[in-house]
């Protein structure tokens, strides 16, 4: 899949000005630091820049995303990195990773991510309003040295050292975080028996998507999506195509495990996390702005 096919596929469902999710609108602070941070911590996945100097190394938009993001695990076997991005058909993810991996380097990946990234994030970010360098700082002190345990994206991102760039340091600080809820969720999926389709159904629901328009993004048979709905419905998950009472009920539990998981990070963040998630929501907005971002909130939301 080539960027501009990515973009015409992701962007064309843009929701209404002013759509929040309803759990996005009764968040914890974990939470709402996750969502205002999404299109920071995913630029390099929806930034053109990055995705053209990619391309020059033989990598297209989805090579591109599966080795960008497994890279922080080293050069994994394609195992581990379907176990670590868990919601993806194992053998679409795995191919695609080998893909890119085939095509170049670690060392060529990271230099050219790292440098077309930051210098994208740069421009959509000159002249805005509020202080980037004291916010990529604070969020870089609350990011590193956390728990690395049940986490391994996050701790192989957080091995990899980080610049002086303050426009850098905000988003692989935003990354980290990112990595580290995503890392503590996937664990607590896990923990209340949920396999990765499910995981992705009981998500796109939670959210606000319609049974199988996200779940079916991660390469899932329409045959597989159906099954485990059904198998949902037999547990008193779902009723029909949407959540149960009790369904919502477990998904939410979920996400109060996943929080509580945060909670040294949002301990960390300190005082005035109001001002900072402000911040963070203006400059997470430009991206959307500029494009780079797609300008669906509930795939904001679901990650």
């Amino acid at each position: 899949m080539h960027y501009d096919e990515a973009v015409a596929g992701f962007f064309a469902n843009a929701t209404p000005d002013g759509t929040v999710p309803e759990p996005t609108r009764r968040a914890s602070v974990a939470r709402r630091l996750r969502d205002a941070i999404e299109p920071i911590a995913m630029h390099p996945v929806w930034s053109r820049r990055n995705n053209e100097a990619l391309a020059g190394l033989g990598l297209d938009f989805f090579s591109g995303y599966a080795w960008g993001r497994a890279a922080a695990l080293g050069e994994p076997a394609p195992a581990v990195v379907v176990s670590s991005f868990a919601v993806f058909e194992p053998a679409l993810i795995g191919g695609v990773y080998q893909a890119g991996r085939a095509a170049c380097s670690r060392d060529q990946l990271l230099a050219t991510r790292f440098s077309a990234t930051t210098a994208s994030l740069a421009a959509v970010l000159d002249g805005a309003e509020g202080d980037v360098a004291a916010a990529a700082a604070r969020l870089r002190d609350a990011a590193l040295g956390l728990d690395q345990a049940g986490r391994p994206l996050y701790a192989g991102l957080a091995e990899i050292p980080l610049g002086d760039d303050p426009v850098e340091v905000l988003w692989r600080s935003a990354e980290m975080i990112r990595e580290h809820r995503g890392d503590s969720h996937i664990a607590a999926c896990v923990a209340a028996g949920l396999d990765p389709i499910a995981m992705s159904i009981l998500t796109e629901l939670w959210v606000g998507y319609p049974l199988g328009e996200y779940s079916g993004s991660r390469g899932w048979a329409p045959e597989a999506l159906a099954a485990s709905a059904e198998r949902l419905r037999s547990q008193g998950l779902l009723d029909g195509d949407q959540l149960s009472a009790e369904g919502k009920a477990f998904r939410d539990h979920i996400e109060d495990a996943t929080d509580t998981a945060q909670a040294e990070l949002v301990a960390r963040l300190g005082d005035d996390v109001e001002g900072l998630l402000a911040d963070l929501n203006r400059w997470s907005a430009r991206c959307v702005d500029a494009g780079l971002f797609p300008p669906n909130a509930y795939k904001r939301a679901a990650g």
